[in-house]
């Protein structure tokens, strides 16, 4: 295994804590702390208990991991809400 490759893992996250971290429950049953990654920070990708996430761990330390991926939830649609039509009166020109 080279020094730059990563495992990845699916799991729940069970809790969100206070410092940025989160708390997630990988599929094989292990419990890790992990943080959001760079690209979700950048986009503000909020993370909640119960959302499902992909996580990428270093083989040196398998209780520590990176959030990269947040999976949408299974009812949820892929279009944007519509924004509502704000009334704004027009001024004298």
């Amino acid at each position: 295994m080279a020094k730059e490759e990563l495992l990845e893992f699916d799991g729940d996250v069970t809790e969100a804590l206070p410092d940025g971290n989160y708390r997630v429950k990988l599929e094989n049953g292990h419990e890790i702390l992990a943080y959001a990654g760079g690209k979700m920070r950048k986009h503000r990708i909020k993370t909640l208990a119960g959302d499902r996430v992909t996580v990428e761990m270093s083989a040196y330390d398998l209780t520590k991991g990176r959030i990269t991926f947040r999976h949408k939830p299974e009812g949820a649609s892929s279009a944007s809400p519509k924004k509502r039509n704000v009334y704004r009166p027009r001024g004298r020109r």
